[in-house]
């Protein structure tokens, strides 16, 4: 038995280890496509400089001083990107036992484990599309994946949100036809305003406690929707980033904002869970556009 458990130990550690070095992997793509998306921009504030991430490494507290991990921060403010944040982070620890009622396998054992990669971009212009998009691993007695993306759009684009939903489409078909109908309806019913009666945006798909019993599989999901994200979120901006912007349309983009800015502050079970386990604070909240109104 002590071989068995000792086995089964090393097989989990190897499986954290390979998500949070994808997770890794996986931002330093996206900066550079973000990057290089600054460097080619010829729009309206094409005299400011082209931007560039910052990066900020954070560590997680603990009440009793052990080792709670961490994570790192990677953001920008550029003349396209007017906010964009793309931050890692792997931390471990236990749970309050209040929070721990909501969390699977904390019956008996309240320690977790958790790593991922969380983005949100804010534009400009308010005729590119914001977005968010995150995927993660958590560990507890049991293991999942969860994440998804969805498109923020102040002027949406029939084209834009049908080609958003397209490549998640294709990613979901690779590994099962039936995942892409339940997460956009997942997507749909998550990310909802309640308060306000209306949806975030034009949604995209959304999953939680991903555990079919073959984790590579999960995990090559996981890495097939972030290859997604990465591939057709430049491409969007691209197709309007030079694009001249009424000040018309940017009073909308701002109250658009603020309703956005209500649903992560109210609904959003990752900055909840953030905040109940001790994350870095601007992490948690780097989601928060960097100027919004209310009428």
């Amino acid at each position: 038995m002590a071989d068995e458990n000792t086995e089964n130990t090393e097989n989990i550690e190897q499986k954290k280890a390979q998500a949070a070095a994808w997770f890794a992997e996986l931002r330093d793509q996206i900066c550079a496509a973000f990057e290089t998306l600054e460097d080619d921009y010829t729009g309206p504030l094409k005299d400011q400089p082209a931007g560039r991430f910052e990066r900020t490494e954070w560590s997680r507290e603990t009440e009793d001083g052990s080792d709670g991990g961490g994570g790192v921060m990677s953001a920008m403010r550029g003349r396209l990107f007017e906010k964009v944040g793309v931050n890692i982070s792997t931390v471990k620890g236990v749970f309050s036992p209040e929070f721990a009622k909501q969390i699977p396998g904390t019956d008996e054992d309240p320690s977790f484990w958790a790593a991922g990669i969380s983005l949100v971009a804010h534009m400009h212009s308010p005729r590119v599309p914001a977005v968010h998009m995150n995927t993660r691993m958590i560990v507890t007695s049991e293991q999942w994946f969860g994440g998804g993306a969805d498109l923020n759009a102040p002027m949406p684009v029939a084209e834009d949100t049908a080609d958003f939903h397209a490549a998640f489409k294709a990613a979901c078909d690779k590994h099962d036809p039936a995942y892409y109908p339940k997460y956009k309806k997942w997507c749909d019913e998550y990310f909802y305003i309640k308060h306000r009666n209306k949806p975030r945006g034009e949604g995209g798909i959304f999953y939680d406690q991903l555990n079919t019993g073959d984790w590579q599989a999960d995990f090559a999901f996981t890495r097939d929707v972030g290859m997604a994200f990465r591939d057709i979120y430049p491409a969007l901006v691209r197709r309007h980033m030079n694009e001249e912007w009424t000040a018309e349309e940017r009073e909308a983009q701002l109250v658009y904002r603020g309703h956005y800015a209500e649903f992560n502050l109210v609904y959003d079970r990752g900055t909840l869970f953030g905040l109940k386990t001790g994350g870095n604070i601007d992490a948690i909240l780097m989601s928060l556009p960097p100027e919004a109104k209310w009428p």
